[in-house]
């Protein structure tokens, strides 16, 4: 059953706020990326180059951790678990999306410009559980 955001855990989300990332490498040790997100409902959207650690843990296993702290107050944060999928990133939207939520208008033109043999897909995190200072 999956879990729903409160307004204070989108408010953190949504606000190009630092994001790390935990998945589960294949001798289940951790590993963790720093990444931008963004909300789509309830679920958590990552952008990411394909063959990354990060993706090939997430198609191998889905579960998947992400914390976001307010940089203006670091001890506000809120961490979802859930599961995630990996989808191709159609025409790299969610790529310049994130990326001029989180430097500013142009900054996504760099993606646009990258070779066509350079994947980018969407993680799509569904949380199970919502946890943290700003959690509810």
């Amino acid at each position: 059953m999956s879990a729903a955001l409160s307004d204070a855990a989108r408010k953190i989300i949504d606000g190009s706020n630092p994001a790390v990332l935990g998945t589960l490498n294949p001798d289940g040790s951790p590993q963790n990326s720093v990444v931008w997100v963004c909300t789509d409902g309830d679920d958590l959207l990552i952008s990411t180059a394909a063959g990354r650690r990060k993706e090939k843990n997430l198609r191998r296993d889905p579960r998947a951790s992400l914390c976001v702290f307010d940089k203006a107050d670091p001890q506000r944060y809120v961490e979802v678990r859930g599961t995630a999928t990996v989808v191709e990133d159609a025409g790299r939207q969610l790529a310049v999306s994130l990326a001029e939520r989180y430097e500013g208008p142009g900054a996504g033109e760099e993606y646009l410009e990258l070779p066509p043999e350079v994947v980018r897909v969407v993680v799509r995190i569904t949380p199970l559980r919502v946890v943290g200072t700003a959690a509810g």
